[in-house]
């Protein structure tokens, strides 16, 4: 029985990695991320992972017909063929609808799209407050939300922590800017289709979580998937 197909949108900093992870285990699904996927074909050297690589090394981005390829051939993949979860993908209107076109292509469709809705101020509160460990980057903090003991000292072993380049303001300002422009036309894209669910991105984590995993169950339910 075919299972959940899936999107995932939203911008920087509204907590799209977490739910991924969370909806991956709850409906058995292969997370698809594109950042990942253009890694490992390059690692596994692959005809499609060598020829991005020759832009990836020229500092070019990848040509929308070489991120298409990739991702027909990996939501054909075994693990994918009982669900999948897109994340990072598509970021355009163009790669919405060759996304489309390889999904019909193989007697496929969306099952839903989940859009997670966070203002830009949030965002920048979210993203601009994180500080990390010089010394291993996993420790992570944050001014407002968990700050350490003691101010730009990490709790676990003294190092200093730093704001990240990727952390600053104008650069997630930047960031922002790009998602507006490029992405989140995509949202009146599917909501045209009816395939679009909107979240609150602003809730706790571990509700917000709920909130989606009991929409999507219902929808499977539904539709017999």
């Amino acid at each position: 029985m075919p299972g959940l197909n899936l999107i995932l949108l939203g911008p920087p900093g509204a907590g799209k990695g977490t739910q991924a992870q969370l909806l991956r285990a709850d409906f058995s699904l292969a997370h698809i991320s594109t950042g990942d996927m253009l890694r490992a074909a390059v690692a596994e050297g692959s005809e499609l992972g060598r020829q991005a690589q020759g832009h990836m090394e020229r500092g070019e981005l990848v040509p929308d017909e070489l991120i298409v390829a990739m991702i027909r051939e990996r939501i054909g993949a075994e693990d994918a063929r009982a669900g999948f979860l897109l994340d990072g993908f598509p970021r355009t209107i163009a790669q919405a609808e060759a996304l489309g076109r390889a999904l019909g292509a193989g007697g496929r469709e969306l099952s839903a799209v989940v859009a997670l809705e966070l203002s830009d101020d949030v965002v920048v509160q979210r993203l601009a407050g994180r500080r990390v460990c010089v010394k291993n980057p996993a420790h992570i903090y944050h001014i407002d939300f968990d700050p350490p003991k003691h101010e730009g000292v990490c709790d676990q072993d003294g190092a200093r922590l730093i704001q990240r380049e990727d952390d600053r303001e104008e650069t997630i300002r930047r960031r922002l800017a790009v998602y507006h422009e490029q992405t989140e036309p995509l949202i009146a894209y599917y909501d045209q289709r009816s395939l679009l669910h909107r979240f609150d991105a602003a809730r706790d984590r571990e509700h917000l979580h709920e909130i989606i995993r009991a929409e999507l169950a219902a929808l499977r339910f539904a539709e017999g998937l």
